[in-house]
């Protein structure tokens, strides 16, 4: 194999990744933003504090240490969206539908405040 059908068969597999990481993450979003918008205990708190967080990080910056207090199959999820947002092919919020509205609710609905200006 020359150096270009490497360089081909390496970009192949990253597009790949970014298609499988970006599918997963869009499923994982779905849940947790379901969860945020369907439960009400200290866990989805810190689900919707992550969520503000993937769609305006300046506004709401990620505590990682959140992933620490939640429950696995939560923290898996919010795994499953950073690695989404790594690969960068869309907002994790425009793959739901009517995610921008609903995300902006439970934003609200759970207190979180923008900062001045935002």
């Amino acid at each position: 194999m020359n150096s270009v059908q490497h360089i081909d068969t390496e970009l192949d597999g990253y597009r790949a990744r970014s298609s499988a990481a970006t599918a997963e993450g869009a499923q994982a979003f779905t849940r947790l933003l379901r969860l945020a918008e369907t439960r009400d205990s200290g866990q989805i708190v810190r689900v919707v504090r992550f969520l503000a967080a993937t769609y305006n990080a300046q506004a709401f910056p990620l505590e990682p240490f959140e992933l620490r207090a939640v429950d696995v199959a939560i923290s898996d999820d919010m795994l499953l969206c950073l690695d989404a947002l790594r690969w960068g092919q869309a907002d994790l919020h425009t793959l739901v539908p009517d995610g921008d509205r609903r995300l902006q609710a439970v934003i609200a609905r759970w207190g979180l405040r923008w900062p001045e200006g935002g």
